[in-house]
């Protein structure tokens, strides 16, 4: 009964003059969970997006930090039970499926 209550994921680009950032957080509430992306290029205004999804939708979601755990486990093992599928989100921060 595992649950990820925050997550926040930040990769850096340095392309030679044109730096680009792009921020994930993640945030549980009441009602499901909220991701907030934001994109930094360069010297231009930061661009942000943000989507909420409900429980049911996110039910057995498997998020980024989550995921290297279950790997590490499954490494472990040296197994992978068939048809391991969960709810993910994916680099632009829509719900996916992730399959092992």
């Amino acid at each position: 009964q595992l649950e990820t209550l925050e997550q926040e994921e930040q990769e850096h680009l340095e392309l030679r003059a044109h730096p680009i950032e792009r921020r994930t957080h993640m945030v549980s509430h009441q009602h499901g969970m909220t991701v907030t992306k934001t994109l930094w290029e360069g010297e231009a205004e930061p661009q942000c997006w943000s989507f909420s999804y409900g429980r049911a939708e996110l039910r057995g979601l498997l998020p980024e930090g989550a995921s290297l755990l279950l790997l590490r486990v499954l490494a472990c093992r040296w197994a992978v039970p068939s048809g391991l599928i969960f709810p993910a989100i994916d680099t632009e921060g829509h719900l996916c499926t992730s399959s092992y």
